[in-house]
């Protein structure tokens, strides 16, 4: 499985961003894709996922603020990502499982920084 993410950036404080992540495969195939993020010295944690039935689920850091979904036409996922805070800087990788068996991409760096 392949994936091509982009989206990431330099933002200040308050802005937006929208990452996008194409998968190789029907994302239909897995039980559910979306997106983890891994800070500076930190570990990845999760952020968002959305499930092949459509049901999201978000960390509790995110909720209100991220919003993920995806275009299945496009077998691409995207995480809107609103009032950013110096704390969402970050590697968000975006991934897509089958059960346990977890599919990743190379990441996009988002620093939020004034």
């Amino acid at each position: 499985v392949q994936f091509v993410e982009s989206g990431g950036g330099l933002v200040q404080p308050g802005g937006s961003l929208k990452l996008s992540c194409r998968v190789s495969e029907n994302i239909f195939n897995f039980n559910s894709v979306g997106w983890y993020r891994q800070p500076p010295g930190k570990e990845r944690t999760f952020v968002a996922s959305i499930n092949v039935g459509g049901r999201t689920d978000y960390a509790d850091s995110v909720k209100g603020r991220f919003t993920i979904s995806r275009d299945h036409t496009k077998n691409t996922v995207y995480l809107q990502i609103n009032s950013l805070k110096s704390e969402d800087t970050a590697v968000y990788y975006c991934y897509a499982n089958i059960l346990s068996r977890y599919n990743w991409g190379l990441g996009t760096q988002v620093t939020v920084s004034s």
